[in-house]
């Protein structure tokens, strides 16, 4: 990131001392085991590093998201890729909606346990027939005496296998038939304990980041008290929206940070090999795209830190923020499969790293929105085009 304070330098550097006790072989050991990184979430949580944007009050440091992107950039550039990233994301923009509408006993409850890595929370609003249209959702929570019944099912819920919490979006009235309401209305959200007697938690075998899990999650008539409810019955899906940009800001980092380790890496391969006689680097064949995607790169993080800092400044950054995520994952994944041809047969072998970024980065292709969504994003909200969909 650019325009850096000496603070926020220090920031890049702290996180980094951290990353650095962090190797190859070790992130490589946490993904051969399906293992969750537990001793980086850990070293990260001693050092202070989780409570970045949370209140002085709570253990955190009271500072914003482009601190917040600081770290995940620094993070995802030092090897560790999305598994070291989804370790500690939800730490950096989950808890916000608590933190904005969250009562005082809540917010005593909830957030000094997650800045100091007692809790670990997973969140729980994908579903399998809702997919990005979280209006649909079906998981239900049923009013009854002192709390809710809740029953339903939720889809690629991440770190479930190790959360003792669940941060969970449940539609607590029928979504309004067209024309007659919004859409929105009627979604409740909750912050609980995650009872596994309640809740089953199985594991979806995917292309990467192994060592992370992802989840099918299935809820059957868990009861959630009153006091874990945050805010207003009804009102869950616009507390939410208070966390969507800057978590496109962060992934957005993220997918950076990721190409940004695998160019450092293919470019170190190109002065190094040597075919014909002469290092592979001195071939525009393989400088120029490298070259193309140092360029986008860094075009991808001035947007990024762009949406970053009108989001600090409490300015409208929708805009600025989908583009960011769009162009950082396009970015990222474009230099992890540029540092993969580069290094070609080597470049496939699991030594080298670099076929692991490619895997690890391309999820952010994906979530938590595509790049279709925020072209009609972009094209309804910022050209005044007509919806598509």
């Amino acid at each position: 990131m650019f325009n850096l304070t000496g603070e926020q330098r220090a920031i890049v550097d702290g996180v980094a001392g951290v990353c650095s006790r962090f190797g190859d072989d070790y992130w490589g050991e946490c993904e051969k085991e399906e293992r969750f990184p537990a001793e980086f979430h850990r070293a990260m949580a001693d050092d202070g590093w989780l409570g970045v944007t949370m209140p002085e009050e709570y253990g955190g440091a009271g500072l914003g998201i482009k601190e917040a992107a600081l770290v995940m950039h620094t993070v995802a550039s030092h090897g560790g890729a999305m598994a070291a990233t989804s370790s500690i994301h939800m730490n950096m923009f989950g808890p916000h909606p608590m933190l904005v509408h969250g009562s005082k006993e809540q917010k005593d409850r909830w957030i000094a346990r997650l800045v100091a890595g007692q809790d670990q929370v997973c969140f729980g609003v994908t579903e399998p027939d809702a997919g990005l249209d979280t209006t649909s959702i079906k998981t239900f929570a049923t009013k009854v005496d002192g709390g809710y019944r809740v029953t339903g099912r939720k889809m690629w819920i991440s770190t479930a296998q190790v959360a003792n919490k669940i941060l969970l979006l449940t539609r607590s009235s029928p979504k309004p038939e067209k024309g007659k309401g919004k859409s929105v209305d009627g979604m409740t959200l909750f912050y609980t304990n995650l009872d596994r007697s309640k809740i089953e938690v199985r594991r979806i075998p995917k292309h990467g980041r192994a060592a992370v899990d992802s989840n099918a999650v299935f809820i059957d008539d868990f009861f959630i008290p009153d006091e874990d409810r945050i805010g207003e019955e009804g009102r869950g899906f616009q507390y939410l929206l208070d966390g969507l940009n800057p978590e496109r800001v962060l992934i957005s980092v993220e997918a950076i940070g990721i190409g940004q380790d695998a160019l450092r890496r293919a470019t170190q391969y190109a002065r190094e090999r040597v075919v014909f006689g002469r290092q592979i680097g001195k071939n525009q064949g393989i400088q120029h795209p490298l070259a193309e995607c140092w360029i986008n790169l860094e075009a991808a993080l001035l947007m990024a830190e762009r949406a970053a800092e009108l989001y600090d400044a409490g300015l409208p950054c929708g805009a600025e923020a989908n583009s960011a995520k769009l162009l950082g994952s396009r970015a990222g994944y474009q230099a992890c499969q540029q540092a993969v041809l580069t290094l070609g047969g080597m470049g496939y072998a699991k030594e080298y790293q670099v076929e692991r970024l490619l895997r690890e980065v391309l999820v952010t292709r994906i979530g938590p929105i595509t790049d279709q969504m925020i072209l009609n994003f972009i094209g309804e909200k910022v050209l005044d085009l007509p919806k598509s969909y």
